[in-house]
């Protein structure tokens, strides 16, 4: 029996909830992932009007596209025109550093020494060097999703091309793909690799040594963003059913599915404290969840700013930043 087929349907004694990670009655006969015949990317769910003030300090900037924190600098990809904001977070009342792009950034990752940033329409991945503030480019072609580092080499999911591309420092690029349908992320855990892919909101483990794609597991209905947290596991945020899940990446397991109504989408997290920043983009909050346990502990809840898209965090503070994708600027909140 395939490895899809075996988890199937999973009981996890996690506040009650029954995780279904196997495939519907209207799946394909031919793929145990696919619940749907034309599947589509989830998207974030629309926000209300803001109704109540955003917590904390709001700067000015544009529509967000996604943003980060590195070397206490805030890092924020604007939509239009395509460019980067640079804040220093010990001074935010001082003008921004602004840097053009060649087009929209869809992604931008933390790596030592530098922040990754994927931009798809133009077939490039760029790398903004901190604390020097210096921009280099590698023309990838197709449509880059995303970019992290591994080790000495780099690895940058390919979207609708339905492969990883493998960059070394040295020497000719290679590519690893097989049963993506489209590859949205991928994510180092420190204990093995995995890829996001949105179409069938599934995650597969990468054997990146060997060039292969191994095994998959359904991640709820839609599948939206992933990222590595301190006990060698991915989060996944479900924006269609609304959760929280966890994945051991080796060997690639659903270790917890937690509900979190109200549109989960964006993530990011904290190492220092063990917390998952999750957005609420139907309700326009963002929500600190304590991952150490057996389940997800909500400790903090905040009001944003309105299409909470992107959110990161300053680790050294503990404060968090919220991304609007309206327009409606950049949210700091001290915890």
């Amino acid at each position: 029996m395939r490895r899809f087929a075996a988890v199937s349907w999973i009981a996890i004694p996690l506040a009650g909830v029954l995780v279904l990670s196997g495939c519907s009655s209207a799946k394909s006969d031919s793929d145990e992932l696919q619940i749907v015949a034309n599947p589509v990317a989830a998207k974030p769910a629309v926000s209300p009007a803001v109704t109540v003030r955003p917590a904390g300090q709001v700067l000015p900037t544009g529509s967000v596209s996604a943003l980060a924190v590195a070397q206490g600098t805030l890092v924020v990809a604007l939509a239009q025109p395509p460019s980067l904001q640079l804040y220093d977070l010990n001074a935010l009342a001082s003008p921004p550093v602004n840097m053009p792009l060649y087009g929209k950034a869809e992604k931008l990752t933390v790596a030592p020494g530098r922040v990754e940033i994927a931009e798809p329409a133009q077939g490039v991945v760029q790398q903004l060097s901190l604390p020097a503030r210096k921009l280099t480019e590698t023309k990838t072609g197709g449509q880059p999703a995303s970019s992290i580092a591994y080790g000495a080499d780099r690895l940058v999911a390919m979207g609708p091309a339905k492969d990883i591309q493998v960059l070394p420092a040295t020497g000719p690029a290679r590519t690893i793909g097989g049963q993506l349908y489209s590859a949205d992320d991928v994510v180092d855990t420190g204990k093995g690799v995995v890829v996001l892919d949105r179409l069938r909101t599934a995650v597969f483990s990468v054997d990146v040594a060997a060039g292969k794609v191994n095994e998959g597991l359904r991640a709820g209905d839609g599948a939206a963003n992933a990222v590595a947290d301190s006990f060698g596991r991915v989060l996944v945020t479900d924006a269609r059913a609304g959760a929280l899940i966890a994945f051991s990446a080796s060997p690639l397991i659903m270790r917890q599915r937690y509900p979190v109504p109200g549109g989960a989408y964006g993530i990011a997290y904290d190492s220092q404290r063990s917390l998952a920043w999750v957005t609420l983009t139907e309700r326009n909050e963002v929500v600190g969840f304590d991952v150490r346990g057996g389940e997800p502990v909500e400790k903090y809840r905040f009001p944003t700013v309105r299409q909470p898209d992107s959110v990161g965090v300053d680790e050294k503070s503990g404060r968090v930043l919220v991304g609007s994708a309206a327009g409606e600027g950049t949210q700091v909140i001290q915890p």
